[in-house]
């Protein structure tokens, strides 16, 4: 028994138990039959190419962008749109 569970490693094949929601078995059932593959050769195809994009993903440098001074005269605040409006173009800016 051990001897067989060792070659099994050494092969790169587990047996393993995978409980899926039902949508998601008819999605993947329906992917592989489109492709002419067996339900499990789908699986690990989906898995490896889920699991080499998230990689890519984690590995980015994440986007950072620099603030820059937009001229904004003293005494006035983006914290009150309405205001800001009525202060630059008069009560009437409506």
């Amino acid at each position: 028994m051990i001897e067989k569970y060792i070659m099994m490693l050494d092969l790169g094949k587990m047996r393993t138990t995978v409980t899926l929601d039902d949508a998601l078995e008819e999605r993947l059932r329906r992917y592989a039959a489109k492709r002419s593959i067996r339900f499990k050769q789908a699986l690990n195809d989906l898995l490896r190419e889920g699991l080499t994009r998230r990689e890519g993903l984690e590995r980015r440098k994440p986007y950072r962008t620099e603030p820059k001074p937009v001229g904004l005269k003293r005494g006035l605040s983006y914290d009150n749109v309405g205001e800001l409006l009525e202060q630059l173009e008069g009560p009437t800016y409506r």
